[in-house]
């Protein structure tokens, strides 16, 4: 695939993704699905990057353990390097032949070490052990592990389920300690909030005087947040805006470099690569930086590499262009169409009382049809939608307009009168905007390949101050030589 900035493995999607910062490159472990039927095993494949946009495939890093091992499915966990040099993967084994007492297949957690600079590694099969006393067997999975150099100890953080409660507020992040990251003991539960079914892919990190826990929720909303402290034991304080992204960004991990903070997560595919087919697991890694507000909160964007990828403009609409429609529709469009890639960057200055504005992606030349990024500044959100919806039989009415848009692609947002800005980078069947470099909205676009990009504006009025399209410049070609470097390290 030629999406720079993003990443899908030749005839296979990525899955959960296990990053790893050393030496100023990314290590990203990931769960390589090639939604083959009979069902594979699961390994890790692993790919580096430096500049966070050319992304090398390194290839199979821990193979499945074959039909009858306890990881014929090596799924999330976690890589931490310890004092003399040799790095420790933790990680998720499952067999769907092996199966607890309740019928349903039993989650271990193993450990494989390697002492080449993660070429190769080495299982240790003696240190695999289930779910300790109080969890259900089926649900102990995508164990992190950190140094705590406060109480000088490891810790583990496991997604777990209790084994008693009513079925969707099981969910619970529980603890193992150890000394020697050989031998665990159960600690009391890391974070116990009674929410969900489970809280998957758990990570925490200390970042200047704030403490932030990440987990992917499963399975209300399908979406991975953050809470936030002043000390790694808590008490956890919900933000206001504590999501990182919508439904079809998941079980985004990070890892820091330089005092940057990168979150690795995968954009869903579609069943059938069609507009309304069923969200599937695993799809493309998508990488966004995280900002820290004065407050301690989050905000997210691409990162700066990704954009700088778009350098050349191509089409604008002028600026100063006002879209004034009090009490009906107005839009502007750009007179060519936009390229399968593109970057575009909408400021507008939103007039009190406005009830809606923002972009036309891929449209037709009347504006009617195409795909809309829509800003919401009464109920304070960006929403996804395309026009026309999905049909539910032949008659008039028949249409999916009781559904205004993408129920699970909304983000909340403050949209208070005056200039706000929407950046959105199309790839293909990727599409991420982000409002006010703070709020990020992933999505795919199949239906639609071609057509124009432009503004519109809603009950309301709003005043264009930039409308810019960029288009991707190749730099491909330079960056071979890093590339050649990066696999030659990885061997």
């Amino acid at each position: 695939m030629n999406q720079r900035g993003f990443y899908q493995p030749e005839g296979a999607w990525v899955g959960d993704v296990i990053p790893w910062q050393e030496g100023g490159v990314f290590h990203l472990f990931y769960l390589h699905e090639t939604r083959r039927t009979p069902k594979e095993g699961m390994p890790w494949h692993r790919v580096l990057t430096e500049n966070l946009v050319d992304f090398t495939e390194a290839g199979e890093a821990i193979a499945s353990g074959g039909h009858s091992s306890e990881d014929h499915n090596i799924y999330t966990g976690s890589i931490v390097l310890d004092g003399n040099g040799t790095h420790h993967a933790f990680y998720t084994g499952q067999n769907p032949a092996l199966c607890g007492e309740d019928g349903i297949p039993l989650q271990v957690v193993m450990h494989a070490t390697s002492r080449d600079g993660m070429v190769s590694w080495q299982r240790h099969s003696s240190d695999t052990f289930g779910a300790t006393a109080g969890y259900e067997t089926a649900d102990w999975r995508d164990p992190f592990v950190f140094w705590d150099e406060d109480a000088q100890l490891w810790r583990m953080l496991i997604t777990a389920r209790h084994a008693q409660g009513p079925a969707r507020r099981r969910g619970v992040i529980a603890q193992c300690t150890s000394y020697d990251l050989t031998s665990w003991e159960p600690a009391p539960p890391f974070w116990d909030p009674r929410r969900y079914i489970a809280h998957e892919c758990p990570e925490v990190f200390q970042w200047g005087d704030w403490w932030y826990l990440v987990y992917s929720e499963f399975s209300d909303a399908f979406t991975t947040r953050y809470r936030m402290a002043r000390s790694l034991h808590g008490p956890w304080i919900v933000p206001e805006h504590d999501t990182i992204d919508g439904r079809a960004y998941y079980a985004a991990k990070s890892a820091e470099r330089d005092g940057h903070r990168f979150f690795f997560g995968w954009i869903a595919s579609r069943e059938g690569a069609t507009d309304d087919g069923a969200w599937q697991w695993a799809g493309t890694l998508s990488v966004l930086e995280a900002e820290q507000c004065e407050d301690g909160t989050l905000a997210f964007h691409p990162t700066t590499d990704l954009r700088q990828t778009f350098s050349e403009p191509i089409d604008e609409i002028a600026a100063g262009t006002a879209l004034c429609a009090p009490d009906g529709y107005a839009d502007a469009l750009t007179p060519a169409e936009a390229p399968a890639a593109f970057r575009l960057v909408a400021r507008f200055d939103i007039a009190e009382h406005t009830n809606e504005c923002g972009v036309l992606l891929r449209a037709s030349a009347d504006g009617n049809e195409g795909y809309v990024l829509r800003l919401e500044p009464k109920r304070g959100r960006l929403v996804f939608d395309r026009w026309p919806r999905c049909g539910t039989g032949t008659e008039q009415w028949q249409i999916s307009g009781d559904v205004p848009f993408a129920v699970e692609l909304e983000r909340p947002c403050t949209l208070d009168p005056g200039e706000h800005e929407i950046e959105v980078i199309v790839d293909g069947d990727i599409c991420v905007a982000t409002v006010d470099n703070a709020t990020v909205l992933s999505t795919r676009l199949y239906d639609r390949q071609t057509g124009l990009v432009g503004a519109f504006v809603g009950e309301g009025a709003v005043t264009i101050k930039e409308f810019s399209v960029f288009t991707r410049t190749n730099e491909r070609s330079a960056s071979r030589t890093s590339e050649n470097h990066l696999l030659a390290a990885a061997t």
